[in-house]
C-alpha cells in the first residue's frame, strides 16, 4: 500500500511541486542563521528605504535593515508558527473526536454541540477578541490560533471513529480485555491519521496566513522580531515608494500557503485514489 501511495504521489505534478516548496521553507528556515546576509534586526539610518541592489537584494526597510535577512528569519518564525498551532489543533481535535466518536450517545451529543458552538464565531475575530486580553507575542499567537483551528479535526476523527469502532479487530480488542482507553488510542486511532495528516497539513497553511495577518495587524509577532506580517506592514506605509516591502512578503506568504495547499491535496488523493481527477 506504501508502494501504491508514493507511486500516485509521484505522479501527481501539483503534489510533487507542493512538497518541494514545503521541503525549501524547512531547509531556508533551518539554515537561517546561515543564509541571512545581514543581522535582520541590525538598524542601519544610512541605508533607509533602498531599492533592491546587488548589496541588497529585496531592499531595505524604513530603518535600514535588510529585507532579504528579514524575510528569511521570518520564515522560520511562520514555519514555527504553522506546525505548534497545528499540533495543538490536532491534540485537542484527536481527542475530543476520539471520546465522540467511540462512547456515542450523550457524550457525543455534548462535544459536537461545543463544536457548533465555536463553529458560530468567526474564528478570527475570536482570535482578535482573545489578543486583546493577552500580550501579543508569538507564543501566545501559536496557543490561539490552535486553540481555535480544532473543530474541523474533531468532526473528521469522529466519523472516521463512528466507521471504525465496530469493525473485527475492535471487537477482538474488547473480547480479550482491552480497556477503552487501550482501543481508543492504540487500536482506533492510528487508523485514522490519515485523514488527520491531510488535515494538518492544510492546517499549517492556515495558521501561517493567520499568523500573517495578525502581524500585518500589529497584534501578531512584535517588532523588531521578523515575520512576513510585520514586513507588509511597513510596505503599507510606504507603498508609494517602497514596492519591494510589499512585493516579496506578498508573494512569500503566497506561495507558501499554496505549496501546503497543494501538498495536502496531494496527500488527499493519493491516499484515496478516487478523489483523483
Amino acid at each position: 500500500m506504501k508502494t501504491d501511495f508514493w507511486y500516485r504521489f509521484s505522479k501527481n505534478r501539483l503534489a510533487v511541486a507542493g512538497s518541494v516548496i514545503v521541503v525549501f521553507l524547512f531547509i531556508v528556515s533551518l539554515l537561517a542563521p546561515w543564509l541571512a546576509p545581514f543581522d535582520p534586526t541590525a538598524i542601519d539610518l544610512k541605508n533607509i528605504l533602498q531599492p533592491p541592489s546587488a548589496k541588497h537584494w529585496f531592499g531595505t526597510d524604513p530603518l535600514g535593515r535588510d529585507v532579504m535577512s528579514r524575510m528569511i528569519w521570518g520564515a522560520q518564525i511562520s514555519l514555527k508558527v504553522g506546525f505548534v498551532s497545528t499540533g495543538i489543533a490536532i491534540l485537542i481535535g484527536a481527542i475530543l473526536g476520539s471520546v465522540a466518536g467511540y462512547y456515542g450517545r450523550g457524550v457525543d451529543a455534548v462535544i459536537m454541540r461545543f463544536v457548533d458552538i465555536m463553529l458560530c464565531f468567526p474564528t478570527f475575530f475570536l482570535i482578535l477578541a482573545v489578543i486583546a486580553f493577552l500580550e501579543p507575542s508569538i507564543w501566545n499567537i501559536m496557543i490561539i490560533i490552535g486553540a481555535t483551528g480544532w473543530m474541523g479535526i474533531t468532526r473528521l476523527v469522529r466519523a472516521d471513529f463512528i466507521s471504525l469502532k465496530e469493525r473485527d479487530f475492535v471487537q477482538a480488542a474488547r473480547v480479550i480485555g482491552a480497556s477503552d482507553a487501550r482501543i481508543i488510542f492504540i487500536h482506533v486511532l492510528p487508523n485514522c491519521m490519515a485523514s488527520v495528516l491531510v488535515a494538518a497539513t492544510l492546517g499549517v497553511a492556515g495558521a501561517i496566513l493567520t499568523e500573517s495577518a495578525l502581524s500585518f495587524l500589529g497584534i501578531g509577532v512584535q517588532p523588531p522580531t521578523p515575520s512576513w506580517g510585520n514586513i507588509l506592514t511597513a510596505g503599507k506605509d510606504n507603498i508609494d515608494i517602497a514596492w519591494w516591502l510589499s512585493l516579496y512578503p506578498g508573494l512569500a506568504i503566497l506561495v507558501t500557503v499554496l505549496g501546503y495547499n497543494m501538498l495536502g491535496e496531494g496527500i488527499r488523493d493519493s491516499l484515496d485514489p478516487r478523489l483523483r481527477s
